[in-house]
């Protein structure tokens, strides 16, 4: 009888829906690729037929995540729309929404060490999700005073940073981090000090 996944017509897939459950179980570091094949009922031998190594299966298991990271950043850009401000604001919210629920995910794509440059298509993937947020930075920056604004790349940056930061401090349960509030609330709390401080909102808002 053939092992499970083997001639089911999608094995690579189903080598990467394996690692992504042993990335969430035991990081991206902690699982060797015979683990992959057996979680895929697979041998391991036949992982090589799609993936030359590890971190080759990792790279593609990010990719698909920046794949479904990009859609949700757009979503959300989109649904905040006309208003630009809603707009930036639902994309770091989206961040944060989108690490909880694909967390195998958001480690292949931020926690494995590996590049955004490994392929092209992960590049490109990356960059399309960059683009979203560089995109709601671009649109708010209109309402702030050119000599006082500061460059899109570098605006929609500082929230990809600040989001970033929340994620794996507070919503990562980094060890010793602990915080009185909600990583949905300090997020919030975070971009709105940041857009009061380019005069975006006002102070009472």
């Amino acid at each position: 009888m053939p092992k499970r996944g083997y001639h089911h017509g999608n094995l690579r897939q189903a080598l990467v829906d394996a690692a992504l459950m042993l990335i969430e179980a035991k990081g991206p570091t902690g699982f060797t690729l015979s683990e992959a094949a057996k979680q895929a009922g697979v041998t391991p031998a036949a992982v090589y037929r799609h993936f030359e190594g590890r971190e080759d299966l990792i790279a593609e298991a990010a990719r698909q995540g920046y794949e479904i990271f990009a859609d949700v950043m757009k979503y959300a850009y989109d649904k905040g729309q006309p208003s630009a401000l809603a707009a930036f604001e639902a994309t770091g919210r989206a961040y944060l929404a989108f690490a909880r629920k694909y967390p195998g995910h958001y480690i292949a794509m931020f926690e494995s060490g590996i590049s955004v440059n490994r392929t092209p298509d992960l590049a490109a993937v990356s960059a399309r999700a960059r683009g979203v947020l560089e995109k709601a930075a671009a649109d708010l920056s209109e309402h702030i005073s050119p000599d006082k604004r500061p460059p899109a790349a570098m605006f929609s940056a500082h929230i990809w940073a600040m989001s970033h930061g929340v994620v794996e401090l507070f919503a990562r349960t980094a060890p010793g981090s602990q915080s009185p509030f909600s990583p949905e609330d300090l997020l919030e709390t975070g971009i709105g000090i940041y857009l009061r401080g380019l005069g975006l909102i006002k102070p009472d808002d």
